[in-house]
């Protein structure tokens, strides 16, 4: 192949550039791919690790008649189904000694909340039903009327949660099975889509490969031989590459020369020992660095002199 045909050239280019941009799209689904598989061995070790912090739903409204019901239609219940009144009784110091307001009007209203404030299990509303009459136990004294109601209809609730938890732990056990199923089912849905994904992208990532190799070997098929400047070019400009170009040269003559030993001493280059589609991969490279440093030999004046360096100049 004519390397310096502008038509040709063009033609790989395209050619390169469609696999390139194949390939980016790939890695991008690999990328969801993996993503996916570590949310999903992220989300396994933090449900381990707080399963046993969370209590599970329970049917909040059916919960919350079973305990409230016989409570607030005590008779002595009236104080505590609003909030205290704290002005019209004129609590100065209320908001002082508690911290947390609760009455039975405010549950009711987050039991049937639709957003944020709702209860998300029924023993919030248990810890929020002592919370009322501890509030009153708390700012009243022993002799107080309110405060003699309220421990005695705490009493009377603890009784009444008691004989309740036994449906509370049936309730909370189906639930979770539920939940578990359903997050399983969710889970083997999600993986399985994945997996489909996954195998789709190793067949498309096969494509390239093999579209990469048929590319390598017309490209090494229609090679032409390096000109007489062009190999001086090489051979001067090989001899001035950084480490790191170097390193990169070396690597190009390995790739194709697997008996290629790289010593520690500066490498010389062995034109005559390396293949057509070697040198012109090394040419590339070469007059690419040339051309970054502003250093092409380009200049009629200094050919005999590179044409004798170039015979000085043998990779053993």
């Amino acid at each position: 192949m004519e390397y310096n045909s502008v038509e040709n050239l063009n033609r790989y280019n395209h050619i390169v550039y469609g696999l390139q941009e194949q390939v980016h799209k790939l890695e991008k689904q690999v990328t969801e791919v993996e993503q996916f598989y570590q949310s999903t061995a992220d989300a396994l070790q933090n449900d381990c690790q707080s399963k046993d912090k969370k209590p599970p739903k329970m049917p909040l409204k059916r919960a919350s008649e079973e305990m409230q019901n016989e409570i607030t239609q005590d008779k002595w219940a009236w104080p505590f189904l609003k909030p205290v009144d704290v002005k019209g009784l004129e609590l100065h110091d209320y908001y002082e000694v508690i911290k947390k307001p609760m009455d039975f009007s405010t549950i009711r209203r987050k039991i049937e909340a639709k957003d944020h404030s709702r209860y998300k299990n029924v023993r919030e509303i248990y810890e929020d039903v002592r919370l009322i009459f501890t509030n009153a136990m708390t700012y009243n004294n022993e002799k107080d009327d309110t405060h003699f109601m309220a421990k005695t209809l705490l009493e009377k609730f603890e009784k009444k949660w008691r004989n309740l938890l036994p449906k509370v732990h049936k309730a909370e056990s189906e639930l979770s099975k539920e939940e578990a199923d359903e997050q399983l089912n969710k889970k083997l849905a999600q993986e399985a889509t994945y997996a489909n994904r996954a195998t789709g992208l190793s067949a498309e990532l096969s494509k390239v490969e093999t579209a990469l190799r048929s590319l390598k070997s017309t490209l090494i098929s229609q090679c032409r031989k390096l000109s007489g400047p062009e190999k001086i070019i090489l051979v001067n400009g090989f001899a001035q590459l950084s480490e790191d170009n170097l390193t990169k040269a070396l690597q190009i003559i390995m790739e194709n020369d697997p008996n290629f030993k790289p010593t520690d001493e500066i490498p010389i280059l062995d034109i005559e020992a390396q293949s057509d589609y070697t040198l012109w991969r090394l040419y590339m490279l070469v007059k690419q660095t040339l051309d970054e440093g502003k250093n092409l030999i380009t200049h009629e004046d200094n050919m005999e002199e590179n044409k004798h360096n170039a015979k000085r100049r043998k990779i053993e």
